[in-house]
């Protein structure tokens, strides 16, 4: 199965996360996706001034593991806990402080964080939906959970606080204890925004109640040393912004695969050239041997004949090359990626990108695209662009199953697009409209002028077959909305 979701990443990027959830019995799994990109003639983006390279060039792409999926009391109370795994690697160390054991106490240190920062994303979602009778055991449940969480992570650390454990060992503690607390104040100051939103009259007693555990946690990272917000000092903040990146990016580098990206069907390819060499030799072979039976050896004729045939050998190799290249270019794909975790490989991704001409569109994916008729009538005299992009993902079920002693349902795939090269030809973001005010006045109103790219995604594997639709307006100032739509409408 394919999972999609499109988003704003920064003021000029799109993300888009797609997850490749692979069959629990199924031993091979093929996933196919296409995204075509409906782009506005005005801003002049086609084959001859957007080229792969500058696509590549523009889009940065990661692939990594499905966090395993765990509710915040499955953390904390259930017998299959991720605090299972982290406590007997914590013993283990303590006791044989090897090589191995130091990996894979690193290891489960940050499979836990990566865990809880999925629950807890998931279980603020879900209280920010949740009806307000049942808000308040929600509330409760929440911070029971975290707290009993926290505790027993800290707890963990009179484990390791023993003569064969390094200064080493105990900063990657500190790290996942820093960042433990770091999560839990944000999700939770994304809680309170949340309820003070929907529920403004009666928020108090709960905002209380939540405020609590954040000026907990606040005080036990004073108490540890570990940096926090200052609002009178501008450097310290700019620091901890530094500090927390560089701490996600520790905690979440486990996850992500190693990627082997090559070009693709480049055996193929040396063949097919070979073989337009061959075409064009073999042309220029049989001119030479005709015009020298015929006018024999050292003739005006044949020096005549040697020089055009080589002159058209040149151009049928090229023409060769050119149709072959074409050929290639439907069947192959630009690159592919090979994916592996811990040396071990359980896949093959591959992607492309192309320009399409509209009469090349499969007729599902113009219904689906939709367009009013005054975009028709305008589109038959200034096409809409249209850049494909595929990829296609295969997962082996059994190397999945192997890489943890976590359930790894597929992997996923962060793709971002920076869109400046799309701004480069747009007008003004602000456009003025006229009208008369109370007093009869003329009155001035700007307005966003926005440009729309329209993303048809085409998810396709053995049970799946399904078409979603994006809308991103942009202009100047960068991106201005992305909405999910109704395909056709």
């Amino acid at each position: 199965m394919i999972e999609e979701n499109v988003k704003l990443h920064d003021t000029f990027s799109v993300e888009l996360k797609v997850g490749f959830v692979a069959k629990k019995k199924q031993k091979i799994n093929d996933f196919a996706m296409n995204i075509w990109m409906f782009i506005p003639a005005s801003l002049d983006i086609n084959r001859f001034t957007y080229s792969k390279t500058d696509f590549y060039r523009d889009i940065k792409t990661h692939i990594r593991l499905i966090t395993p999926v765990f509710l915040l009391r499955d953390i904390a109370e259930s017998a299959n806990s991720p605090f299972i795994f982290l406590k007997q690697s914590f013993s283990v160390l303590a006791s044989q402080p090897t090589r191995t054991h130091r990996e894979e106490y690193e290891y489960q240190i940050k499979m836990f964080i990566a865990i809880l920062k999925s629950s807890l994303r998931e279980a603020v979602a879900h209280l920010m939906k949740a009806n307000e009778p049942d808000l308040e055991y929600l509330v409760n449940d929440y911070l029971t959970q975290i707290r009993k969480i926290a505790g027993q992570y800290r707890n963990l650390y009179r484990i390791i606080n023993v003569p064969t454990i390094g200064k080493e060992m105990m900063e990657y503690f500190a790290f996942g204890d820093e960042f433990m607390s770091n999560l839990i104040e944000f999700h939770t100051f994304r809680l309170m925004q949340g309820i003070k939103k929907r529920f403004p009259a009666n928020s108090a007693p709960h905002l209380a109640a939540i405020s609590a555990l954040v000026h907990e946690e606040t005080n036990y990272k004073k108490n540890r040393g570990f940096p926090v917000v200052d609002p009178g000092n501008k450097k310290n903040n700019n620091n901890l912004v530094y500090r927390l990146g560089m701490l996600k990016k520790y905690a979440e580098s486990h996850l992500y695969l190693n990627v082997d990206k090559r070009k693709d069907g480049i055996w193929a390819e040396q063949l097919f050239f070979s073989l337009a060499a061959g075409i064009s030799m073999v042309f220029a072979t049989m001119v030479a041997f005709s015009v020298q039976q015929k006018f024999g050896n050292f003739t005006m004729p044949l020096f005549v004949a040697l020089v055009v045939s080589y002159m058209l050998k040149d151009r049928i190799k090229e023409f060769a090359r050119y149709y072959f290249a074409h050929k290639l270019g439907s069947r192959y794909f630009d690159h592919k990626i090979r994916m592996k975790f811990n040396q071990n490989e359980m896949g093959w991704a591959k992607e492309s990108i192309d320009f399409i001409s509209g009469r090349k569109v499969p007729q599902e994916i113009s219904n689906a695209r939709g367009r009013s008729s005054t975009i028709e009538a305008y589109n038959r005299a200034n096409n809409e662009k249209v850049l494909l992009y595929r990829t296609r993902m295969r997962l082996n079920r059994d190397k999945l199953n192997e890489m943890n002693d976590y359930s790894v349902d597929g992997v996923v795939s962060i793709i971002r697009l920076n869109i400046m090269q799309f701004i480069r030809n747009m007008d003004n973001p602000e456009f003025p409209l006229f009208c008369q005010g109370e007093a009869q006045e003329l009155q001035v109103i700007h307005a966003e002028k926005l440009y729309y790219l329209h993303l048809i995604i085409h998810k396709r594997n053995d049970n799946q077959n399904e078409l979603v639709r994006y809308r991103v307006a942009l202009n100047r100032r960068g991106i201005y909305k992305i909405e999910k739509t109704d395909p056709g409408k």
